[in-house]
C-alpha cells in the first residue's frame, strides 16, 4: 500500500508530502454529476455500491495519498430520527429540530448497526481499492452536528444553537454526549470494516470562543478520542476558524489537527506543538487560479511546513462545486514536485 498518508499521520518520514483533499469524491467530478442526475445524495450515502464508486472517482482520476468515503456528516441525525433532508439550492434541511429538554430526552441511544450500510460501503471500497491507497472514514463532531440539530439545518450566525448552549447548559452537555456516544459507535464501525484512519469534521465549532470551547465543546471531543484509542488508528480533528482554539484542540488527543486557510501553517503547527501532526491548508478557491498562483501558493505552505515529518497537504475546507480539473492536477503535482 502507497502509505505516505498514514506514516505522516504518525510523523513517520516519507519521501514526500502526501496530499488529498476534503470533498475530492463529489460536485465538480462529471462522473459523480452523472450518478447524481440519478440518485439523491441519500441514496449514494446508503447504497453501498453507489459509495464505492463515487468514493473510487478520485482515485482513478487523480494520483492522490488517500481516499475518503463517500458519506455525510449528518447521516447520525437521520438515524436519530430528526428527518434529513437535503434540498436543492438549500442544502440540508432538519425536519424535526431539537428545541427543548423534551427534545434532547427523545434522541434515541443508536448502536452500530444502524450503519450498516456504511460497513458494507467501506468493505466493498477496500476491495475495491486493492490497498493502492488507504481508505478515510469520517463522522460529524458533536457541536457541528447539534449546529445543524437546533437550527433545522445551515445557519450563518448559529443563534439558536448559543442561545440553547448558554441558557440550558444541562441539557447542552446531555445532548452532546448522545451525539458523542453514536459518533464514536458509527466511526468504530468503519474502523471494523477497514478504514485506515478516522476524520472528525467539527465544521462549524470555530463561532466559538476559546471560553466556550473549552467548556461545552473539548470534554465531548475527548470523550471520542480515548474510546476511539484503543482502535489503532489515527484521528485527524478538523473545523474552520479555529485558529483562536488550537491550543484548546490539541488537548483533544488527537493525532493531526487539520487546519483551514486562515492561518499560516508554520504559525499554527508552533502553537499546536511538533508532537502532533497538520493537516492543510490551502484556501479551497485557489484551485481556480491561475496555474503559476496556484504553484506559488502551494510552495509557500510547503516551505513554511519546512520539511518537518507530520505534514499532510489538504485543503482548509472541501473542494468548491466549479472547481476546475486542471487545477487539481496542478496543485498534485506541485506538492509531488516539492523537493522533501
Amino acid at each position: 500500500m502507497n502509505d505516505r498518508f498514514l506514516k505522516a499521520c504518525r510523523r513517520e518520514p516519507v519521501d514526500r508530502t502526501p496530499v488529498w483533499f476534503m470533498r475530492q469524491a463529489g460536485r465538480y467530478m462529471a462522473e459523480y454529476q452523472a450518478i447524481r442526475r440519478r440518485h439523491s445524495i441519500l441514496e449514494i450515502c446508503k447504497t453501498p455500491e453507489l459509495a464505492a464508486e463515487v468514493t473510487l472517482q478520485p482515485i482513478t482520476r487523480f494520483n492522490v495519498d488517500a481516499a475518503i468515503i463517500f458519506a455525510d456528516i449528518l447521516l447520525p441525525l437521520d438515524a436519530m430520527g430528526l428527518g434529513l433532508e437535503f434540498i436543492e439550492s438549500k442544502g440540508p434541511v432538519l425536519h424535526h429540530p431539537i428545541r427543548s429538554d423534551e427534545d434532547v430526552e427523545r434522541l434515541p441511544a443508536i448502536g452500530g448497526e444502524v450503519f450498516d450500510y456504511a460497513f458494507q460501503a467501506v468493505r466493498q471500497t477496500r476491495i475495491a481499492l486493492a490497498d493502492r491507497v488507504p481508505l478515510i472514514g469520517f463522522a460529524g463532531a458533536p457541536f457541528t452536528l447539534a449546529s445543524y440539530a437546533i437550527e433545522g439545518g445551515s445557519s450563518r450566525d448559529y443563534v439558536r444553537t448559543k442561545q440553547m448552549m448558554y441558557a440550558q447548559a444541562e441539557s447542552w452537555h446531555r445532548m452532546l454526549s448522545k451525539f458523542a456516544s453514536v459518533v464514536v459507535e458509527y466511526l468504530r464501525m468503519q474502523i471494523r470494516a477497514g478504514v485506515n484512519a478516522i476524520q472528525l469534521f467539527d465544521s462549524w465549532v470555530g463561532c466559538l470562543n476559546p471560553s466556550d470551547y473549552e467548556e461545552y465543546v473539548l470534554p465531548h471531543i475527548q470523550a471520542i478520542v480515548q474510546s476511539l484509542k484503543p482502535e489503532g488508528v489515527p484521528l485527524i480533528y478538523f473545523g474552520t476558524g479555529t485558529a483562536t482554539l488550537l491550543t484548546l484542540i490539541r488537548k483533544t488527543g488527537c493525532e493531526v489537527v487539520g487546519l483551514d486557510w486562515r492561518v499560516h501553517l508554520d504559525d499554527a503547527w508552533q502553537t499546536i506543538g511538533y508532537d502532533v501532526a497538520v493537516q492543510g491548508n490551502l484556501d479551497p478557491i485557489v484551485l481556480g487560479a491561475p496555474i503559476p498562483e496556484i504553484q506559488r501558493r502551494v510552495r509557500d505552505i510547503l516551505q513554511r511546513a519546512g520539511g518537518r515529518p507530520g505534514h499532510i497537504f489538504n485543503l482548509g475546507h472541501g473542494i468548491l462545486p466549479h472547481t476546475p480539473l486542471e487545477g487539481v492536477d496542478a496543485t498534485i503535482e506541485c506538492v509531488q514536485r516539492f523537493p522533501n
